[in-house]
């Protein structure tokens, strides 16, 4: 059998193209197995790569098109236009490519229609990731519309691709009707701060949609009414269990709807973003009530970076005390005094909260306890497409690369 080595550099030699050393490199270190997975993201760090360009996108889909072993392939932070995509509309068509990550390439509105067209009568891919890709309201109205002809596609990821109002909406109309999708990340869209009529629409989505199970909306400038609206459309909803509304303009006030829904009896969600927004003490005390309801599922809440202080932050340590379903909780960013530390201190020696599953880390000096800031997070994932090799749920509790020291 031939290398897949081999095959690239004869496509290369072929085609008169310069060969890509990175491509070389990593599929020399590709297992000669029936399924396999490549990744070629250019961000390399560990050592320098060229990252891919068009050509290189054009060989490489010539190459793996001689192979029906690709099951994901990951080709982020690279290079690749819109003429690219042309080449790699190959590899969907007609393999069994289940995952294509395309973050932070230079693919744009063209591209994501044509990923669309290719896709419409697709049974393979169960992940696309186009994030970072400025693919505008015209690639959104196309990856929008697929929804309302794929059955297949489980995992859609549209961060900071510069779509509108109209697309997002568009996105909402779709999921009416889609009982596929899984997860959608819409995070970062370019909405002006009254442009919250989007929100009216995913209200109305959210209560009909029961397979959608995890959706992205940071960044979006959701005030009050956006929050009411969609609080609302979540009393309805029992498939819901990642929510992420982080650096929003979320208060203290709009936390009051959201609390209903977390205290429902049936409530799905399980995993709830809202680090930097404005909740400060009496939004924090509001979701510390929550936490006390035997109907609230929540297991993992962020609330970095909410100007909380020592009222709210001792409320949430003694709503964990009470709670036995929450197993993970982020609170670095806001204002630690003695009392607090303390009170996270003895959560953590009493065994009710592990210590990789917080952000912060208590140490004593002197007989006083501080805090410290370990780079544990909250999973930027939550669900995982079926046979999908590239997108793993990234551990909650990872090893700490580093602590800050808050005194």
């Amino acid at each position: 059998m031939t290398s897949p080595t081999k095959t690239y550099l004869t496509c290369c030699a072929k085609h008169q193209i310069e060969a890509n050393p990175h491509i070389t490199d990593v599929l020399g270190k590709t297992p000669n197995t029936e399924e396999y997975v490549l990744k070629l993201a250019g961000n390399n760090r560990l050592k320098p790569v060229r990252r891919l360009d068009d050509k290189d996108a054009f060989v490489l889909s010539k190459c793996l098109h001689l192979s029906q072993g690709l099951t994901a392939l990951d080709l982020s932070y690279n290079n690749i236009t819109d003429e690219g995509v042309h080449s790699l509309v190959s590899l969907i068509q007609g393999g069994s490519l289940r995952s294509l990550d395309l973050t932070f390439n230079n693919i744009g509105a063209d591209g994501a229609e044509l990923l669309s067209q290719s896709l419409q009568g697709n049974s393979t891919l169960l992940s696309l990731t186009l994030s970072g890709n400025k693919v505008g309201r015209r690639g959104g109205m196309s990856l929008a519309n697929l929804l309302q002809f794929n059955n297949t596609l489980q995992a859609l990821y549209l961060a900071s691709c510069d779509l509108d109002a109209q697309s997002v909406i568009a996105f909402a109309i779709a999921l009416k009707t889609n009982q596929t999708l899984r997860c959608l990340d819409i995070s970062r869209s370019v909405m002006s701060q009254q442009q919250e009529e989007w929100a009216v629409h995913f209200s109305h989505t959210l209560a009909l949609n029961q397979s959608l199970q995890e959706l992205h909306l940071g960044l979006k400038e959701i005030m009050s009414t956006g929050m009411e609206r969609l609080s609302k459309g979540l009393l309805f909803n029992h498939s819901l269990k990642y929510l992420d509304l982080r650096c929003n303009r979320v208060t203290r006030d709009d936390v009051l709807p959201l609390v209903d829904v977390l205290v429902k009896q049936s409530s799905s969600l399980e995993v709830l973003d809202l680090s930097y927004n404005q909740l400060r003490d009496e939004g924090a005390v509001l979701l510390s009530e929550a936490l006390t309801s035997p109907n609230c599922s929540l297991k993992e809440l962020s609330l970095c970076s909410n100007n909380i202080q020592s009222e709210g932050l001792l409320a949430l340590a003694k709503a964990l005390s009470v709670n036995s379903t929450m197993t993970h909780i982020y609170i670095w960013g806001n204002h630690f005094d003695r009392p607090v530390c303390v009170a996270l201190s003895d959560l953590m020696q009493s065994g009710r909260l592990h210590p990789d599953h917080t952000d912060v880390r208590a140490y004593e000096v002197n007989g006083h306890m501080f805090l410290a800031c370990v780079s544990h997070n909250l999973r930027k994932q939550f669900y995982k497409p079926e046979n999908n090799s590239i997108h793993e749920t990234s551990p909650s509790g990872a090893a700490p690369v580093g602590m800050r020291f808050h005194v």
